[in-house]
């Protein structure tokens, strides 16, 4: 099986309630990068297209510091196999950032101290997705997921 696939395997089992956008998760926007630094930035790039593509421009930047600490966490796990960045819109308030990676090594928040020069990146994805993050386990590595909130539609 296919990190796309397990991707979108593991996106499916995290969808909940009735979605009246069903056209929208048809097929999710994703992109394969190498684990390098480089990839990060490409990441950033990527998601930040397709939010303004969908005319949600007011996202862009807690969507790029969100996929940019995933895309991080990733490449720091050693794997050697190409991870996937996803986005997508399950339903018309929410927006979906997901990244799939090798490793099965799960993704921890950990309190900071006050002097240290890292450990604060899952807090932030905490803070920007109100606690609507997660990890879903998969035989051959996992998919993190962070949802990001959209602005109500505009009646007509």
């Amino acid at each position: 099986m296919t990190l796309l696939s397990n991707v979108v395997r593991g996106d499916a089992a995290l969808q909940q309630g009735p979605d009246s956008s069903a056209h929208l998760r048809a097929m999710p926007a994703a992109i394969r990068l190498p684990y390098r630094p480089e990839s990060v930035g490409a990441a950033r790039r990527f998601v930040g297209a397709q939010l303004r593509n969908w005319g949600l421009d007011d996202l862009v930047d807690d969507a790029a510091l969100i996929v940019s600490e995933l895309v991080t966490n990733s490449i720091k796990t050693g794997c050697q196999t190409r991870m996937l960045v996803g986005v997508r819109r399950p339903t018309d308030r929410m927006v979906r950032i997901l990244v799939g990676d090798g490793s099965r090594s799960m993704p921890v928040m950990v309190q900071a101290r006050p002097d240290a020069t890292s450990g604060r990146g899952l807090a932030m994805v905490h803070r920007l997705t109100h606690g609507r993050w997660g990890v879903t386990p998969l035989p051959f590595g996992k998919v993190v997921h962070a949802d990001l909130a959209t602005p109500a539609p505009v009646p007509r």
